[in-house]
């Protein structure tokens, strides 16, 4: 019996002191770039999906407290070449938004079957260059949810 992923996901913006943010290219979609996302497995909690998502797409170990959950969801459309992994009919996804401040940015540990590349820019740059609306959003609101005033 196929299992379906779950419509619910979490985006996990990770960033700096200084508000440097973490992207990762798309494998599959060269110039698409994002930060850590992924989908609810079995009967794991948000946060604990957001935790295993980093741990495997960045190779970044985080303790479950060092995750900020923003109370933030965010519903898309899945895109129709990805909807396969959904059950039939299913056409939207439920996005909880996470972040997680790392001490200063580093190269991280790539999962290749997901990503190719990796950088960190200034959380503006950083929001230009995501392709989802839902991760730029939540750049955006990163100086002030961390109360820094935007420069």
């Amino acid at each position: 019996m196929t299992e379906f992923k779950r419509p619910v996901s979490v985006l996990v913006v990770i960033y700096t002191p200084d508000l440097q943010v973490l992207l990762l290219e798309r494998a599959a979609h060269p110039g698409y770039w994002q930060s850590v996302t992924g989908s609810v497995e079995h009967t794991e909690s948000l946060i604990e999906t957001a935790q295993r998502e980093v741990a495997e797409e960045t190779g970044i170990m985080a303790d479950l407290a060092e995750f900020k959950d923003w109370q933030t969801t965010n519903n898309f459309e899945i895109f129709a070449e990805w909807r396969h992994r959904y059950a039939p009919g299913v056409s939207q996804n439920t996005e909880h938004v996470f972040s997680l401040e790392i001490p200063q940015a580093h190269r991280v540990r790539l999962a290749p079957n997901e990503h190719r590349n990796q950088c960190w820019l200034p959380w503006q740059h950083a929001a230009e260059k995501c392709f989802s609306w839902s991760n730029r959003a939540a750049i955006l609101k990163l100086p002030a949810l961390m109360n820094v005033p935007p420069r």
